[in-house]
């Protein structure tokens, strides 16, 4: 059965105002207040983000004494080692603090991922190899909030390690020289959505303000040393991790975004090229999320991250060329491994249906594609899910949320029958005992009916409108609310339309030439229906529709498309 529609109803004083003081359409209007923007001031910030917006990371723990530490080994000519979790976030911020690092003068920085192979976060084999080559001071990106026992390794051998990590904080003391967490409990920042590589970025600024306050001189030309060119980085890791698309992380992507149009870093702009995207139009949080990402994640799936590392480090157009090849080639890799672990997951999910969290397993599913399957059958079943990759005795599984349910603290009720867990509300990672994998679904179904899960059942559409009303520049006003993500979800508009023509195209989608409905002289609207070809309602059928419009530009022609999120039988004409 389709779940209901419903349309929000804000304040309309608040909609008047902000129509008046931005002349904006009363349905741009209407998202910004539903997404709590209700004043003039307040959409300014949000319509036109600024850089100076940015609070300053005052209070926020561990950040002083990261940053002096880092300036000592500056200044002392010390070897710095970085060290970057496998996925995109992991690598974004190694590679932004290991060119940061090297573009204010840094005697020598030793960049490292890790490696599934070797386990997940910052171990004690990766402390040695950065004590054999010489290393003072290791920062950790991505992890280590839970790596105590190697922190403590590294620590014994002489190396100093600065945390740089947003995963939720188990209790007790870290041994780590200075931690930089936004989830301590005694930070102190209002902001707590940074991805590592945001907190990384306010890391790398603070510390070029303190090296210039003691007159260190840095090259005016070296791009690595200035944090705002730096900003391609930061968007690509916070929109691959999912972290919430408001306050400091909208700020950071908008203008991150203009940096990734730029092109500027070898290795980006050979993986744009590969990806296919038009060099001439501006990069979007889209072109990051299903081309970018999937690419520099796929190494650190399979096994070793390192090569993507390397590529957003490249120094030149050769070298980056290749280190692409070698991503697509492990993208199209794990594409393999991925559909036969997903086929088996959605016959496992078959027998779940009335379960609040969907949890599946199966022995020999590899755990590289885990996260990928797990979200693909939340976008399938609208729930929560837990995937989970058998081998012996033991599990090792990814989780990705839904409607609320703060996975970590679900996690944490279910922690005697968990080996270990982390990660954050919105994905987690755990290993668990095979045979205590049902034990594990019930307690998470358990705490998902207490209430730890809100269930969102309804689409929520931001307004009703006349499909005549839809034009260029009603999508292109919509598009000054982007980037779209995580907290910052595509305004969804409905309309009453009749189909002009309607046809299956590619796969499984639905292409539709669409006119107000009841009104046979208006103009027609192309419209695009990812995933719903089943729902083909054929000519002059009436329809309601769930949609975004946007701006297309198929083979290089601006034109106006209706992407389309629900479809549903209308009312007859």
């Amino acid at each position: 059965m389709a779940r209901p529609w419903t349309v929000l109803a804000p304040d309309p004083n608040a909609v008047r105002l902000l129509t008046a003081a931005h002349a904006l359409r009363e349905e741009t209007a209407k998202i910004l207040v539903n997404r709590g923007v209700c004043d003039a001031a307040a959409a300014e910030r949000f319509l036109e983000p600024r850089l100076a917006d940015l609070r300053p990371p005052i209070g926020m723990a561990g950040f002083d004494r990261a940053v002096a530490r880092l300036e000592e080994a500056l200044l002392a000519g010390e070897v710095i080692g970085v060290f970057g979790d496998y996925d995109v976030d992991g690598a974004t911020t190694a590679a932004l603090l290991t060119s940061f690092l090297r573009g204010v003068g840094a005697a020598r920085v030793e960049p490292r991922v890790a490696s599934r192979h070797r386990g997940y976060g910052f171990g004690e084999v990766d402390a040695a190899w950065f004590r054999d080559l010489g290393c003072s001071l290791v920062v950790t990106c991505d992890c280590g909030t839970s790596d105590a026992p190697s922190i403590a390794f590294a620590q014994a051998a002489g190396i100093d390690v600065v945390v740089v990590d947003h995963h939720q904080v188990p209790d007790g003391p870290s041994p780590a020289y200075a931690m930089i967490n936004p989830h301590q409990h005694d930070c102190a920042f209002p902001f707590k959505g940074l991805a590592s590589v945001g907190v990384g970025f306010y890391l790398a600024a603070a510390l070029r303000t303190r090296l210039r306050a003691q007159g260190r001189a840095i090259d005016p030309a070296s791009d690595a040393a200035d944090p705002r060119r730096l900003l391609d980085l930061v968007a690509v890791g916070t929109v691959a991790d999912q972290a919430p698309l408001r306050d400091e992380n909208r700020i950071l992507v908008h203008h991150g975004l203009r940096q990734l149009s730029r092109a500027a870093r070898p290795g980006l702009r050979a993986l744009v090229a590969l990806c296919g995207l038009d060099a001439a139009l501006p990069r979007s949080e889209t072109d990051i999320a299903f081309k970018l990402a999937p690419r520099l994640n796929a190494p650190g799936r399979l096994g070793d991250a390192q090569p993507s590392l390397e590529l957003l480090l490249a120094p030149d157009e050769a070298c980056a060329s290749r280190l692409a090849g070698e991503l697509d080639a492990a993208n199209r890799a794990r594409q393999e491994v991925e559909a036969g672990v997903l086929e088996a997951a959605l016959t496992a999910a078959e027998s779940q249906a009335g379960a609040p969290v969907l949890v599946v397993a199966g022995q020999g599913w590899h755990p590289g594609v885990l996260g990928i399957v797990a979200a693909k059958l939340v976008d399938r079943h609208a729930r929560p899910t837990v995937v989970i990759g058998l081998e012996g005795a033991e599990g090792r599984g990814s989780a990705r949320s839904f409607g609320g349910f703060h996975l970590v603290e679900g996690l944490r009720r279910c922690a005697e029958h968990l080996v270990r867990f982390g990660g954050h509300a919105q994905a987690a990672g755990l290993t668990v005992r095979s045979d205590r994998v049902s034990a594990l679904a019930e307690g998470l179904c358990r705490a998902a009916r207490e209430g730890a899960v809100r269930a969102e059942s309804a689409l929520l559409a931001d307004a009703e409108i006349e499909l005549g009303q839809v034009d260029e520049g009603l999508a292109a006003e919509l598009g000054r609310l982007r980037p779209f993500g995580a907290g910052n979800a595509e305004p969804v508009l409905v309309t009453r339309a009749r189909t002009l023509s309607s046809r299956v195209v590619g796969k499984d989608h639905l292409r539709m030439l669409l006119q107000c409905a009841g009104d046979r002289l208006g103009a027609a609207r192309e419209a695009i229906a990812f995933r719903l070809a089943a729902q083909d309602p054929g000519p002059n059928a009436a329809v309601d529709l769930a949609f975004l419009p946007e701006i297309d530009h198929f083979r290089g022609t601006p034109r106006l498309q209706l992407r389309v999120r629900e479809l549903r039988p209308g009312a007859a004409f």
